[in-house]
């Protein structure tokens, strides 16, 4: 579904980090902050966000195979997901007005697979721009946090055992982070990068006045 930006009345912000950034919990309060201001929001995450999306999240987070998946499989399967989630969902409702806010979207593959994985940057921007069409975010906000508090802060997660993603060792999180930072200090018109270190309040207050600056 092409979807040029000027024809469109909503606003798509999405939230880019480590594993363990608390971009989960900023995604609930930014929500908040504007449906208390009396706007529609849809939040959404990737891979996931639609039936087929989460069919595709199992094979890539929970497959019992799956730490024999090579990186350009797992590179479509995350824009197969993504290609789904906008012309399902994301595009829709950016139609109707609506705010949508993605754990998640195209610079997820840039970072993890492109410089995670190292696969080359020109076949990971094809593909990544074949699947979003002209959809882009409005605005992207990078929960940042040193590699070492990435893993400490799923150790002390309280829930099942560890999905592949958040397996990966501390080498791999650092080129993760290494490469948000250049993303962010190359397109600083659509990032705003934020110290995930300090206390969840202190982030909310930061992103809600970051949004507000930029957005409204």
């Amino acid at each position: 579904m092409p979807l040029k930006p000027k024809n469109r009345p909503g606003r798509l912000i999405s939230f880019e980090g480590s594993e363990g950034s608390g971009k989960s919990t900023q995604i609930t309060r930014l929500a908040e902050h504007f449906q208390k201001a009396g706007r529609d929001v849809v939040s959404t995450r990737e891979p996931g966000g639609t039936e087929i999306g989460e069919q595709i999240r199992n094979i890539i987070v929970h497959n019992s195979k799956g730490d024999e998946m090579c990186a350009e499989t797992e590179l479509l399967l995350f824009t197969a997901a993504r290609a789904q989630l906008v012309r399902e969902v994301i595009a829709p409702a950016l139609l109707r007005g609506s705010i949508v806010l993605s754990d998640r979207f195209l610079d997820s593959s840039t970072v993890y697979q492109g410089i995670g994985r190292n696969l080359a940057a020109d076949p990971v921007a094809q593909i990544n721009r074949f699947a979003v069409g002209d959809v882009i975010p409005d605005l992207t906000i990078v929960i940042d946090v040193p590699e070492e508090v990435s893993l400490a802060r799923l150790k002390t997660r309280a829930s099942d055992l560890p999905d592949r993603m958040e397996r990966q060792n501390v080498d791999f999180y650092r080129k993760v982070r290494e490469g948000y930072l250049v993303l962010a200090k190359g397109m600083p018109e659509r990032f705003i990068v934020v110290d995930g270190t300090k206390s969840a309040d202190a982030v909310e207050k930061k992103v809600w006045a970051e949004v507000q600056a930029r957005l409204i």
